[in-house]
């Protein structure tokens, strides 16, 4: 790069969660001005409300860093904003509300992004329990998230730590599906069509950040409707990506049969849990075939709505 001056943009799409708001956003003034240190870029913070009542205005003022409101509901329509208010940036940093960056965090996605500017650099998420999980939680391994030597070449990723080159996805004309903002699998389906377009994609393993786990998501029932969901959403994505009816078609039976042998495998497994008393066996088993269930769901053009909102623009 020529350019001395780098401009990037954090951006945090947030929900009804104003207190998480005040306690990120001097985080993220502070990863800013330690990537600034060098004077060779400058970084902006972008909150983006996806709630029309405007709930984290005043913590974003009170941070004094950029604020803007998008009223359609849903997660993709908030990304697409980012991206939208990011027109004068060359990189977009993604972090979601109730995410904490480690120290490092934004310098490090930079610096890989630097070494061969790849469309996109996805980092590291670990878990903190707002109280310790039972050992149903603890042996299913249900919030380890992946960690790969970086600069190891990806093909999908997760949008909550998360760089983007935007001249690249600019050029790309890939944007974030708006039919799933309620659903997830957005940020599976805007990755994977980076990727199927020929855009390179990297790890950073150096790059990390906390994802605060609340009581409420400590639980069978929460996990198992997560399984669900993503099982859902991987499925439905992959019948988007398909190519004509054909394709398409092919992608539906493909997910209809995979996911009914998860199923079958997953109470096999869940049964041999039971029998054996290993809470691990039941759990991973329990996850597969809930897993598989939301897969055949979507073959036969079910979407499930994880993010459904009441009338009152909660999420249910």
């Amino acid at each position: 790069m020529t350019d001395q001056r780098l401009p990037v943009t954090i951006a945090v799409p947030t929900f009804h969660r104003p207190e998480e708001l005040r306690v990120l956003l001097p985080l993220l003034k502070a990863q800013a001005d330690d990537l600034d240190a060098a004077g060779t870029t400058t970084t902006d913070v972008l909150v983006v409300d996806n709630d029309p009542g405007a709930s984290g205005r005043t913590a974003a003022e009170e941070a004094g860093v950029r604020y803007v409101v998008e009223p359609q509901p849903g997660i993709a329509a908030a990304r697409n904003r980012a991206l939208d208010e990011s027109a004068g940036s060359r990189l977009l940093a993604f972090i979601d509300d109730d995410e904490h960056p480690h120290a490092g965090w934004l310098r490090e996605l930079v610096r890989v992004w630097r070494i061969s500017e790849p469309a996109l650099v996805s980092g590291r998420v670990v878990a903190e329990f707002e109280r310790p999980p039972g050992r149903w939680i603890e042996e299913g391994r249900f919030f380890v998230r992946r960690s790969l030597p970086t600069g190891t070449p990806l093909h999908v990723a997760a949008a909550g730590n998360l760089l983007l080159d935007l001249d690249q996805v600019r050029e790309s004309g890939v944007r974030f599906a708006l039919d799933l903002g309620l659903s997830g699998g957005e940020d599976t389906l805007f990755s994977r069509q980076l990727a199927h377009a020929g855009y390179r994609m990297v790890w950073c393993n150096e790059s990390v950040i906390t994802d605060l786990v609340p009581s409420a998501r400590i639980s069978r029932r929460w996990v198992l409707r997560r399984a669900w969901s993503h099982g859902n959403s991987t499925a439905v994505v992959s019948v988007r990506l398909a190519s004509g009816p054909a394709g398409r078609a092919v992608a539906r039976v493909r997910a209809a049969v995979g996911g009914a042998a998860r199923v079958v495998l997953g109470v096999a497994r869940t049964a041999l849990g039971l029998l054996l008393r290993s809470p691990g066996h039941q759990a991973r088993g329990s996850r597969a075939a809930y897993r598989g269930a939301g897969m055949v769901w979507a073959a036969f053009g079910g979407v499930y709505q994880e993010y459904a909102r009441t009338t009152q623009g909660t999420p249910q």
